[in-house]
């Protein structure tokens, strides 16, 4: 009998979690996270971001200016690459950061261009608890953007507060950022496959 043989069949359903981010209590100090999903910057990223922050410095918008530099083409924005790096980290550092503390020591080491691929990873430097609030812990990170020929791009350190598992209390039904009774509840009737 093949798997179509059983299109009547009923099929169980369950909730099962899914990546819900790291609490307090997860870090270690010396764990480093490479971060997934590698990103191309675009052309069209570096002209949004100049133009929405105002930025008037003209290597990153006047192609004729620019080449006539030592880089010989247009520069990435710099604080889209801050941004972009500190994007990729919230999987696997601030999912459950109730608030950022700051951005540190902050380097671009090398020049992004229009067509570099990016990747980030963060290590944790220190982590502690609060004598004030028993429901976070502040962990400070180290963030590291490289280009596809591993060359590092940027670097900064990153203090987000960061919520405890007790206080969140995650579940499969309630992952972060879902309100309750949105989707799929554990009382649900089951469907069958037609």
């Amino acid at each position: 009998m093949s798997d179509n043989d059983n299109a009547n069949d009923r099929t169980e359903k369950r909730l099962v979690e899914g990546w819900q981010g790291r609490y307090y209590e997860d870090f270690a100090v010396g764990d480093i996270y490479k971060h997934p999903f590698g990103r191309t910057v675009t052309e069209t990223d570096n002209v949004w971001m100049t133009n929405v922050t105002m930025n008037l410095n003209p290597m990153h918008f006047n192609e004729a200016y620019a080449a006539e530099t030592e880089f010989g083409e247009r520069l990435v924005d710099g604080t889209f690459v801050i941004a972009l790096a500190v994007g990729m980290s919230v999987i696997d550092v601030s999912v459950n950061a109730t608030a950022n503390l700051g951005y540190d020591n902050v380097r671009h080491h090398n020049p992004v261009f229009h067509g570099d691929t990016l990747f980030a990873e963060s290590e944790v430097l220190s982590k502690r608890e609060l004598e004030s609030r028993d429901h976070v812990g502040i962990v400070e990170t180290e963030l590291r953007a490289y280009n596809q020929n591993d060359d590092l791009v940027l670097s900064l350190e990153r203090t987000p507060m960061v919520l405890k598992r007790e206080y969140a209390k995650p579940s499969a039904v309630a992952p972060p950022g879902w309100p309750d009774g949105i989707g799929t509840q554990p009382d649900d009737e089951e469907v069958t496959d037609d």
